[in-house]
């Protein structure tokens, strides 16, 4: 089939390398359109009074927008980056650019998904394709319908590795070396949008540098570096940058395809052998894969208080709790150290993430919505199906066989801060008395 002129709309999927959506619309399109909607309701207050987006996520990403846009300009094309809703945008790029075709993502989340829909109910007389960029499987290749998805990570990977489908995972598709042309009509429209994008507020990071060249280079370094061999031994460090592979903030928007990083994997294992600890950074990936069907099985359901097992946890709301939690002023040195480190670089460990989840729900009581919430905002690896499916898990409505499982946090900083250096180097001493207001948040007198 050959259409005229084609949308690629892009979402979490910020790259050509491997990218199905620019291989389809490629040899299907004379003319293409790369269009990619900054929602103006990420920079707006939520139902947590939060927003979806926050300045270092948000650094991040126009990075990765930045890069992309010199890539194709290198390739005779270009990216338009549009300060509005795709239910807004993409209607009047339909119209003025004569769009016959539209190529999307299989997104894992329930509101992303719900704006693809929308667009198919509206204008059902254009073609609508939707592919997988995400996943190291595409849906048809797993042993199990998405209804029937294992209620447990241990019993997904049990049947992913009885199945051998490790050696199934599709070869990633190198970057296109020529695009069809832009629509001539597309010429205004980028001069209308010049600069109509959130200013950036967050200072750049010496390590997180968003785009897929970014990306590209750091997956390089860590498998040079040998890091590899060590990791299973190394991945609970708090704060040591070789210590974690890292990949996690561009996987996330989609700088870095999974099957490409999984690929790379492969050919150091066959260049410096296999152990332990490469098999684990292949573990954490079935991790996310899992995640990530887990979100399209579960739908709006992730974000319920109840999550997927309707079981309400016994919560309330403190304000001063919340409060604390989000500025790292608890009564826990390591929580507040990990908290402040997150506020200061859009970044956590795995481990701090467990520990401050863990003391959100249990040492707090609060609503884990809330905290997910929060993640949502400030991390710059945020990943709606690993962010809200780690959160329902940590707080015992998810996918956890044992439960509401909660840390010890004295002795998690006796085994990964012993010496407190984490602790003194995030500043996590601050702290404030645990409830300094009252429920209706009026101060409480000494």
């Amino acid at each position: 089939m050959t259409y005229r002129s084609g949308l690629v709309w892009l979402q979490d999927d910020i790259r050509l390398d491997d990218n199905a959506l620019v291989e389809k619309a490629t040899a299907e399109c004379q003319q293409l359109l790369f269009v990619y909607c900054v929602n103006p309701k990420w920079f707006q207050p939520n139902r947590y009074g939060l927003r979806s987006m926050g300045a270092a996520r948000w650094r991040f990403r126009a990075a990765a927008l930045t890069d992309l846009k010199q890539q194709l300009r290198q390739l005779g094309q270009d990216l338009l980056v549009v300060y509005q809703s795709p239910l807004q945008a993409i209607p009047e790029l339909i119209t003025r650019c004569g769009i016959e075709v539209i190529y999307s993502s299989q997104h894992a989340g329930f509101y992303e998904q719900s704006y693809a829909r929308l667009l198919r109910q509206r204008y059902p007389f254009i073609q609508h394709q939707q592919l997988t960029t995400a996943t190291l499987w595409e849906a048809a290749q797993l042993p199990f319908g998405l209804n029937d998805l294992p209620d447990t990570f241990s019993k997904f990977r049990r049947q992913i590795e009885k199945q051998d489908l490790r050696g199934q995972i599709p070869a990633p598709v190198p970057a296109p070396r020529q695009l069809p042309p832009l629509p001539a009509s597309a010429n205004a429209l980028f001069a209308e949008r010049k600069h109509a994008l959130p200013p950036i507020e967050a200072p750049a990071h010496e390590y997180f540098q968003g785009g897929s060249r970014a990306a590209e280079q750091h997956v390089t370094d860590y498998f040079t570096s040998g890091a590899a061999h060590t990791y299973k031994e190394t991945r609970n460090a708090l704060d040591d940058w070789p210590a974690s592979t890292k990949f996690s903030p561009w996987l996330a928007d989609g700088s870095l395809s999974v099957r490409r990083l999984h690929q790379q994997l492969l050919q150091y294992e066959a260049a410096h052998g296999s152990n332990e600890s490469t098999y684990w950074i292949f573990f954490e990936l079935l991790w996310r894969e899992y995640f990530h069907w887990y979100a399209q099985r579960h739908g709006q359901r992730l974000y319920a208080f109840a999550g997927i097992k309707r079981q309400r946890p016994q919560t309330s709301f403190y304000g001063s709790r919340w409060q604390q939690w989000c500025s790292g002023t608890t009564a826990h040195p390591i929580v507040n150290a990990c908290m402040n480190q997150l506020n200061a670089i859009g970044y956590m460990s795995n481990r701090g993430r467990q520990l401050v989840a863990s003391c959100f729900v249990h040492e707090l009581q609060l609503d884990w919505r809330y905290g997910a919430a929060f993640f949502e905002q400030q991390l710059i690896d945020y990943d709606v199906a690993s962010n809200w499916g780690n959160w329902q898990y940590l707080a015992g409505v998810g996918a956890d066989p044992r439960g509401h499982r909660r840390f010890d946090l004295d002795k998690q900083t006796r085994q990964y801060d012993a010496k407190h250096e984490f602790i003194e180097r995030w500043h996590g001493n601050v702290s404030t008395p645990t409830d300094w207001v009252d429920a209706a948040d009026w101060p409480i007198s000494e």
